[in-house]
Formats: C-alpha cells, structure tokens, sequence
C-alpha cells in the first residue's frame, strides 16, 4: 500500500472522528437544551399554583378520557375550599393516613420508599407505592398513572419544585382540593358532599378520618364498608392535631 493511499485514508478517518464529535455535542447541546427548557416550563407552573388554584388537573382530563372511549360521560365536580376554613382534624386525617412524615421530609420519605420495597418484594408485585403527599399531588396534577421510569422520573422533578417553590401549607391546600374521591368527584368539599351531604367545614373526625381512608382506592372504596371503618379507626388512633396547625 502506497504512503499517498494511507495519508488519504488516516485523512478521511481523521475527518470522519471529528464528524462524529461535532454530531455529538450538537445532539448533547440539544438534549441539554431541551431538558433546560422543560425544567423552566415545569418551574413556571408550579409558580403559578402559588396564587393560582388549577381548575383541571391532568387526573382529571384521564378521568374524561377514559369515560369517552367507555362511550359514558362524567360530570367533574370539584369545589375550592381553603385549608383555613376546615377543622384542622380534617388534614390531620389525610396526613396520618397518607404521608406521616409530611412536615419533615422535603417531597421524599425515604423510610417509607424502603418499607414499600420490601413489602413489594415479599408480596412479588407492586402493593404499595410509599409516595409522599407532594409526590402525589404532582402525579395528579400533570402526570399519568403509569409505571414507567420516564414517568417517575418527571414525578421527581415535579416534586422538587413543588416543595422548593410552594410552603407546606400551600400544597397541603392544593392536594386536598384536587384529589379524587369517588367517580368524578374531587377535592374534600365535593367529597364531603357526595359522601355524607355536608360541607367539608362540618366533616366530624370520624367523617374525615373515612375520607381519609377511601383515598387509596376511590372509585372501589365505600365509606360504609368494613375495611375502610376499620382503616378510619386506625387513622383517628393516630391523629396529630398539632401537625395540621404547623
């Protein structure tokens, strides 16, 4: 082989590496980019709920969907109340039943993340998840129920906004208001309502801690069966009224 054909060929590999290179910092740059921008889109809206309440959630929109291909309708209702206006064992209810640790995490509890997992891998199949409050209320507000790693990964960063950008109180608020009770019922007030024909302000503790229960499985729960009874009793044993005055 001639040095004029092996220069020519170390030249074009030459040029090919440097191809390569170039292509793959322009697709780095665009994936960066990319991620930039969804992270500051996801920024902005949870900035939003800071004086914002949201009138649909993407639960909600699922909820719709999934009723139109069944060929049936559903009628959304969903009433804002403020945390302010209710007794204060009615959040009480919700964080001793869903997320304990509420005011001492910051969007994770990794304790309970642990425990699911062990749990899942006694039982062979996912049981229980070990989502915080905050990890729920951004899977119910922009997210799907799947269980995908792409899910759960945009999940987390949700999470992380809403616990940096929101207080305590605000995304307790906001979780109460926009979580599903039953088939097309959402928020406490409209489950108040449904449930027991009250205003979510006149729930009794042994009302909230049964809304408290159904949460799990709302469409498949009734605050009049066995097990969510026995559930709300465990619930009311465990209530913390200071939590719900931090």
């Amino acid at each position: 082989m001639s040095s004029k054909f092996k220069g020519r060929k170390k030249t074009r590999s030459r040029g090919l590496a440097r191809w390569l290179y170039r292509s793959a910092v322009r697709i780095m740059i665009s994936v960066l980019f990319i991620i930039g921008l969804g992270l500051g889109v996801t920024a902005l809206q949870v900035w939003w709920l800071k004086g914002h309440n949201p009138q649909r959630t993407a639960w909600m929109k699922m909820r719709i969907a999934q009723m139109k291909d069944k060929k049936q309708t559903v009628d959304i209702k969903q009433t804002w109340v403020a945390l302010k206006s209710l007794p204060r064992y009615v959040p009480a209810a919700v964080i001793a039943a869903e997320d304990d640790g509420f005011y001492a995490h910051r969007g994770f509890d990794w304790d309970a993340i642990r425990q699911a997992a062990a749990h899942n891998e006694r039982k062979g199949r996912v049981r229980r998840g070990g989502s915080t409050i905050t990890q729920q209320l951004a899977k119910n507000l922009y997210l799907s129920p799947e269980r995908t790693y792409i899910r759960k990964a945009r999940e987390a960063v949700v999470t992380i906004f809403l616990e940096r950008i929101l207080s305590k109180q605000r995304i307790l608020e906001l979780y109460l208001n926009v979580i599903e009770f039953g088939p097309g019922v959402f928020g406490i007030e409209e489950s108040a309502k449904h449930h027991f024909k009250v205003h979510a302000a006149r729930l009794t503790v042994d009302q909230a801690c049964r809304l408290a229960a159904i949460i799990p499985a709302p469409l498949k729960s009734k605050v009049t069966g066995n097990y969510i009874i026995r559930r709300a009793e465990r619930i009311k044993r465990c209530l913390d009224y200071t939590q719900s005055s931090k």
